[in-house]
């Protein structure tokens, strides 16, 4: 018949089923014409492409909401390569300034733990062990 047996599907279900059994299709001649290399290649470089963009904290993303501070592509992009920076020196616990923003990011962990304006009251740092201004 079709593949799909003696069964009674709803015509969403058989749909469902014929797509999964041809993506599993084309994914099994993929794998078979890919070298291990070539996959592994491809999953290190999709891991730095993560690694190196930055994420917020649930504190860090109500402080950004709170004050209405929106990020434009430009300063993430810089926000990134200031994160960047501060790996290469080996700093853990940065303050990164852009602007009239600071971020406190956690290097290792690639977060960035809260965030502030130039006009808020706190204007004091601590456990940090590095500043990069972009």
């Amino acid at each position: 018949m079709n593949g799909l047996g003696d069964r009674i599907y709803s015509i969403e279900q058989a749909t469902d089923l014929l797509n999964k059994n041809k993506s599993i299709g084309k994914n099994s001649s993929i794998q078979a014409t890919s070298s291990f290399q070539e996959i592994f290649n491809q999953q290190v470089k999709a891991s730095k492409v993560n690694e190196e963009t930055v994420k917020f904290s649930k504190h860090a993303n109500e402080r950004l909401e709170s004050r209405n501070i929106n990020l434009s592509t430009e300063q993430m992009s810089r926000l990134n390569e200031g994160v960047s920076k501060a790996r290469d020196k080996s700093i853990n616990d940065s303050l990164v300034m852009m602007d009239d923003l600071a971020f406190i990011v956690n290097i290792k962990n690639n977060i960035v733990v809260t965030a502030l304006e130039s006009n808020d009251e706190s204007n004091v740092f601590t456990n940090i062990d590095g500043a990069v201004i972009v």
